[in-house]
């Protein structure tokens, strides 16, 4: 009987072999940019670290940090609420990947109103949650400003009929925002991969960068998606088990938008934006994921920070 293979991320691939697993970031990932946007002293880029974050400057983004200090900006990790000094002097706040506090938002309600007033006065941020548990855990934020977040493990099915959390997005699925377009047409995004990941949905005046696949759905969790696979290689009609272990997957999985003076780039997915490698010590072949095996996604992500920092129009 054929088997239901499907591609996990970084937390799936550890949550799957956790005692075998070593993830690290990819040692031979070394970014360049060939026209960086700041010659010296950008703007200030802080990566929060005060949340329970998965992702900080010094840890899983570096890999980011590297791309974003080789187009000048000038990056430091955030260890301040932001309600207590972490929003001074910020040019554009990331916050990747916090995790819950004692199973809710590690955000307080004075923490999401201090970001929602920055962001409206004209402050800049980048808000990523990837699969459950960080969905959950952004929540309350992202709906101060709108949106709606899968909270799951999106995925969808391939054309060969397996179930993947890999979703690549073509050129043909980007429409014409400056994100997509870059400064000039060498800086056009060609590709992005999101690598496991939650879908999401944006307020009504949100541009869709990243329309979700087509027939792509949502597991609630890691175990539910597991046993949709499982049930899949048990011959069960496919509509069926589609029906029982999932919904519909939101239409997006990255969004861009005004709100107020301010600038919102909202993405479901984080390892894009890293450069990861899982090695196994049974030699199984490494996996790599993020922008080492993705290279449209560091164009992505510079577009990105070229439009919070006012680079695009």
């Amino acid at each position: 009987m054929r088997r239901f293979a499907f591609a996990l991320g970084l937390i799936a691939l550890a949550v799957a072999a956790p005692a075998a697993a070593q993830q690290m970031t990819d040692p031979d990932f070394h970014p360049t940019v060939a026209r960086p946007a700041f010659a010296a002293d950008g703007p200030v880029v802080v990566i929060d670290g005060a949340h329970n974050n998965f992702h900080t400057v010094d840890g899983r983004y570096a890999p980011f940090v590297a791309l974003l200090r080789a187009d000048g900006y000038q990056v430091r990790g955030g260890t301040a609420a932001f309600d207590a000094g972490g929003l001074d002097r910020v040019g554009v706040m990331v916050i990747a990947n916090a995790g819950p506090s004692d199973g809710g938002s590690p955000f307080t309600a004075s923490e999401i109103e201090a970001v929602e007033a920055w962001v409206r006065g004209g402050g800049k941020l980048l808000l990523i949650a990837d699969h459950t548990p960080f969905g959950s855990a952004a929540e309350a934020l992202a709906i101060r400003f709108g949106v709606r977040m899968g909270k799951g493990y999106a995925f969808a099915m391939t054309d060969d009929g397996d179930l993947t959390t890999n979703l690549t997005y073509p050129a043909e699925a980007f429409g014409d925002h400056p994100i997509i377009a870059g400064r000039s047409a060498d800086e056009r995004v060609a590709s992005v991969t999101a690598f496991t990941g939650q879908s999401l949905q944006g307020p009504a005046e949100a541009v869709t960068l990243l329309p979700m696949t087509l027939g792509a759905r949502e597991a609630r969790d890691l175990p539910t998606l597991q046993a949709l696979a499982e049930r899949l290689n048990g011959g069960a009609a496919r509509a069926a088990a589609l029906e029982e272990f999932s919904t519909p997957a939101l239409p997006a999985q990255a969004l861009a938008f005004d709100h107020g003076q301010g600038r919102v780039v909202v993405l479901g997915e984080a390892g894009m934006l890293s450069a990861q490698v899982v090695r196994f010590p049974d030699g199984r072949p490494e996996t790599r994921f993020g922008m080492n095996v993705a290279p449209g996604n560091a164009q992505f992500g510079l577009n990105i920070m070229h439009w919070l920092s006012g680079l695009l129009p």
